[in-house]
């Protein structure tokens, strides 16, 4: 059965709009495991743009699920996640300048840093996932590393503009995903996926989880925190 992981860090988004202390992505990630979540997402940014480490710490002591850290791979990332031991770390691509994450980390360049970075994680008891593009490429490199999970980039697909691309990119989602198991990899996916598109790459039999966030935290402003992981939940299973 899929899983679902809700990312949380748009929940801190809106209480950085106010630099108070609500809404509480600590409380919100309380709420989503009530909602049935079966982890937690949150991205500690080098900016500390949403979550903050005192989140992530205390994150850390609440989730009773799965608690999934993304991260950029650089060595004060790299102290925070030993010190604070999340059941995943997730390795993404980061720029200052950006919204959202734009893209898949490449993990085909400084691969010997990489591989210090994946070996220092699992030699720590964290399982390393890689949020990458869906390119063979990078699976096998991602294999090669040592990591335990690949999280497939979903934005090509869910930001299609008309059909014969949305059909290709859902293509390239399940070969990837086949690819990557049988290279070894437990295969994840996320960025862009909402209620009107998850579907299909729910139904891609490869991928053992979705991780998702800005579509259910926008549903829970209006409906509940534990109403909008319900409904998420009711599609993608």
């Amino acid at each position: 059965m899929i899983r679902l992981g809700v990312n949380v860090d748009h929940i801190a988004t809106l209480r950085e709009a106010r630099k108070g202390n609500e809404p509480d992505p600590v409380a919100a990630a309380v709420l989503a495991e009530m909602g049935g979540a079966d982890g937690i997402v949150c991205h500690l940014r080098e900016d500390r743009r949403h979550i903050k480490d005192r989140d992530l710490s205390i994150l850390r002591q609440v989730v009773k699920t799965h608690l999934n850290m993304e991260m950029a791979p650089t060595d004060e990332m790299m102290k925070i996640a030993i010190s604070v031991l999340p059941d995943m770390v997730t390795l993404v691509p980061e720029r200052r300048q950006e919204v959202t994450t734009e893209g898949g980390l490449d993990v085909t360049t400084n691969t010997a840093y990489m591989e210090e970075v994946v070996s220092t994680l699992r030699a720590n008891n964290i399982v390393v996932s890689m949020f990458i593009d869906p390119d063979i490429y990078q699976i096998k490199t991602s294999a090669r590393l040592g990591a335990d999970y690949v999280e497939l980039h979903t934005g090509y697909y869910a930001h299609a503009e008309d059909l014969n691309k949305v059909v290709e990119e859902l293509e390239k989602l399940r070969s990837m995903a086949a690819a990557a198991t049988k290279l070894g990899l437990g295969v994840s996916a996320g960025h862009g996926l909402n209620y009107q598109n998850v579907i299909e790459v729910a139904k891609i039999e490869q991928i053992e989880e979705l991780n998702i966030g800005h579509s259910i935290i926008s549903r829970a402003v209006l409906l509940g925190m534990e109403t909008a992981v319900r409904d998420m939940i009711k599609l993608i299973r």
